[in-house]
């Protein structure tokens, strides 16, 4: 009887790539604009409210071990004392998702020399968030604050009530992250103009989505 020769079959094994690591920027990252604010206007909860929220975007894009502040001002009423937004985010240098410094201290934030942009002003993923010219426009970013970022004086709202309300009355300032649009300072970060009322609805309206910036202490 003849041998028979059975063919030899070489399966390839497929090898899944493994998933990219994060950029290690992202593990350094300390400022950010929030990819989405809770959806209910300007009412955050308050200062304790909107600084669980940041600390919630940045844990969830994997950034831990930092202590996080919104950048908001409150003002003095219902028994709270005013404190200035500036006074509460630490003493820099911050850095967005991609590692880009974009303000080397307090002073530095403020001044005209800081690198915030809409290239540079991310959200914790490291996404552009929309400007003018975009669809939707979402380049109104609430502050409760002035040029310099302290809280607004006198007795108007400024805040949305120190960030509790979702009223169609009442306003907070906003700033540009895009640097550009209308208002008394339309080229500003932190204080462009006014909201039209604190809902959701009412921030749309200006161009915004209730979205605020986050800075790790």
């Amino acid at each position: 009887m003849l041998p028979i020769s059975l063919p030899i079959i070489v399966l390839a094994a497929s090898v899944s790539a493994a998933p990219a690591p994060e950029p290690l920027a992202q593990a350094d990252m300390s400022f950010f604009i929030t990819s989405a604010g809770p959806g209910d206007g300007a009412n955050l909860g308050g200062l304790e409210g909107a600084d669980r929220h940041c600390a919630t975007l940045a844990e969830a894009a994997g950034v831990r071990g930092k202590t996080w502040r919104a950048y908001l001002s409150q003002q003095a009423l219902g028994g709270k004392p005013a404190i200035n937004a500036r006074d509460r985010i630490g003493a820099g240098p911050w850095k967005n998702a991609k590692g880009v410094v974009v303000a080397t201290s307090v002073d530095d934030l403020h001044s005209d020399n800081n690198k915030l942009s809409k290239e540079n002003s991310l959200t914790e993923k490291g996404a552009v968030v929309n400007g003018r010219g975009d669809q939707p426009n979402t380049h109104d970013i609430i502050t409760g604050s002035t040029l310099d970022g302290r809280v607004q004086a006198g007795d108007g709202d400024s805040t949305c009530s120190n960030w509790t309300s979702n009223s169609a009355t009442g306003s907070a300032l906003l700033g540009h992250h895009d640097r550009q649009g209308g208002g008394a300072n339309p080229t500003s970060w932190n204080s462009a103009h006014g909201s039209r009322g604190c809902g959701q609805d009412n921030l749309r309206a200006t161009g915004g989505a209730g979205l605020f910036y986050c800075f790790a202490v």
